[in-house]
């Protein structure tokens, strides 16, 4: 059984809440989808690429950016390609998403889906890359 099996068979309503410990978003336990779950998406997706902050996925999930196996690896990729430009904190742009990354790190620091990249200024970057579709 894979993880994205494991995760699927979790059920949110068995969660419950350590004490003092809060969910993952900021969720009641049993709201929408379960932390143990979210988790265990969260470390798959790393495993395949990047570090993701716990800031850049809080945003990933509530902006509904995606992030598949083959999307992971381009931000990889970007992130190599960039390393070997001697970049250290970039904007990597999706068609439908934008990423903030620190390059060193390999870790997404932030993350804005299309509807929110208008008007937007992005600071504290020195590189910034186009993603392919």
């Amino acid at each position: 059984m894979n993880v994205r099996q494991l995760a699927n068979r979790v059920d949110p309503g068995q969660q419950t809440a350590l004490p003092g410990r809060s969910t993952a978003a900021g969720r009641t336990p049993g709201e929408g989808r379960s932390a143990f779950a979210s988790h265990l998406e969260r470390a798959r997706l790393e495993t395949r690429g990047p570090k993701i902050s716990n800031h850049a996925w809080q945003r990933i999930q509530q902006r509904g950016i995606s992030m598949t196996d083959a999307q992971q690896r381009s931000l990889a990729e970007a992130m190599q390609q960039l390393a070997d430009k001697g970049a250290r904190d970039a904007l990597l742009m999706r068609a439908d998403a934008a990423f903030v990354v620190n390059v060193p790190n390999r870790t997404v620091v932030t993350a804005i889906n299309h509807n929110e990249m208008h008007h937007r200024v992005f600071t504290q970057i020195d590189s910034a890359m186009l993603l392919g579709a």
